[in-house]
């Protein structure tokens, strides 16, 4: 009798994470993983810092090579194989090799569908013209290295102001180029509240970036083919590059077309186990629905930590185990030059949609003792619910030892504190890392006051 056999679709995060748990729990495992960029397991996150050249090779941003997998984990990957169709009835997806053009299709017992998010293109005119660049991929982060390599580029414009639309802007600046974005907001950053993005617009532009805030593209201009301009509703920006920073969307078309479930803005709907809606079919990473767990509601959230985690959920059941993913608070930092950026939880915003009253308190303080060299300044917003004093939020702006500090709002958001219990949390203190009271808890003691 032949073995059990899990296919998966996607081989990055989530995936691998899934297909490595499931083996290592069950070696008889058939695994095959089919990917349809040339790379596995490889960080996204770094691909600005491999633009700027701060990461000199491509390798450094590999986990695991497909060869990898196969010879050590006995895991079959196949990249450049693009899955075009799912047949739950008939438990098989139809492949296709991109470099032969052959398809066929492939059985399966238990599927996992990690196809991750794709970046938001907008449908525009021009908007298919050479040198205008998503970034989701480590091969798209090549070809733009490969393009700014060759020279001749001056003049980039980044259109979104999300972490993505930020690091790459700072990437360009650091290979000479001058830059602008653009942001239909009035501060970049959607994911802070607008008095904490202002402190982020302010070191974009110190690092050299020109803000057009509260502009909305319209549409490309090109010459032969390629794009020369972009155009607002307020002006035309001359660029030789353009890089999409309008976010990303679910990669779920193939699982709707196979009747699959959606929940959050397309993305899979899946439970605790990260099971779908159709028996033998599981979802995690960047095309799955999350839950919120401040909120209490479904979410969508693509973030590297978050597709990992979900892995590992879903190949700990498919290797026989048992686990659940509890949920997320959209915790995630960011680094413009030198400013750290840091959030968890809900912002105002999310807070006001869900029918709360809240208070909040925004103080500055230093990252180090006052007196201690390299001390510098700290920006804290923290959030809580009137009345009973839960902590809802946070957000962080500041200097070289500002952002990891979210960790301490992310762990209490997670255990339900209130912004009291906080006051109390006894946290590590000596010159070089803290002041006598931490930021954080300056912070939440304000909030205390109000309340």
């Amino acid at each position: 009798m032949p073995n059990e056999k899990l296919v998966v679709i996607g081989g990055d995060a989530a995936g691998m994470s899934a297909a490595s748990q499931a083996k290592r729990r069950r070696p008889d495992l058939d695994i095959v993983v089919f990917e349809r960029s040339p790379h596995t397991s490889f960080s996204a996150c770094g691909i600005p810092y491999y633009v700027s050249r701060v990461v000199d090779a491509e390798e450094k941003l590999i986990v695991r090579t497909p060869e990898k997998f196969r010879e050590r984990d006995g895991i079959d990957v196949r990249v450049l194989h693009e899955v075009e169709e799912i047949d739950p009835p008939g438990k098989r997806v139809y492949v296709r090799d991109l470099k032969s053009g052959k398809s066929a299709w492939e059985q399966y017992d238990q599927l996992l569908i990690a196809t991750g998010a794709v970046p938001l293109c907008p449908d525009l005119p021009g908007s298919d013209a050479i040198n205008i660049f998503g970034v989701n991929t480590l091969e798209s982060g090549l070809v733009i290295r490969r393009r700014l390599e060759k020279g001749g580029m001056k003049k980039a414009v980044v259109v979104g102001g999300g972490y993505i639309g930020l690091e790459m802007a700072e990437a360009l600046v650091m290979c000479g180029l001058e830059v602008s974005l653009i942001d239909r907001s009035a501060q970049v950053m959607g994911t802070l509240d607008e008095d904490m993005g202002a402190l982020v617009s302010q070191a974009l532009r110190d690092v050299g970036v020109t803000l057009y805030l509260e502009e909305t593209l319209t549409e490309f201009e090109t010459t032969s083919g390629k794009v020369t301009g972009v155009v607002t509703d307020k002006r035309t920006l001359p660029t030789d590059i353009v890089i999409l920073g309008l976010g990303v969307r679910p990669n779920t078309a193939l699982a709707e077309a196979a009747g699959i479930p959606l929940g959050e803005k397309g993305s899979i709907r899946v439970n605790e186990r990260m099971e779908t809606g159709i028996a033998g079919i599981w979802a995690a990473g960047d095309c799955a629905e999350s839950f919120h767990l401040v909120s209490r509601k479904p979410i969508y959230i693509a973030l590297g930590t978050v597709a990992n985690r979900q892995g590992r959920v879903a190949g700990v059941n498919l290797g026989g185990g048992y686990a659940t993913f509890p949920g997320v608070m959209g915790t995630a930092v960011t680094k413009i030059c030198q400013v750290e950026v840091a959030r968890s939880g809900l912002q105002e915003k999310e807070i006001e949609a869900l029918g709360l009253e809240h208070v909040s308190a925004v103080i500055k303080s230093r990252t180090k003792a006052g007196y201690f060299p390299g001390s510098e300044e700290i920006t804290v917003k923290v959030l809580a619910e009137k009345g009973s004093g839960r902590l809802l939020g946070g957000q962080i702006v500041g200097m070289e030892g500002s952002a990891k500090r979210i960790d301490t709002l992310a762990t209490a958001l997670h255990a339900g504190f209130t912004v009291e219990e906080m006051i109390n949390l006894d946290l590590g203190y000596a010159p070089p890392f803290s002041p006598v009271w931490d930021p954080v808890v300056i912070a939440a003691r304000e909030v205390a006051k109000k309340l």
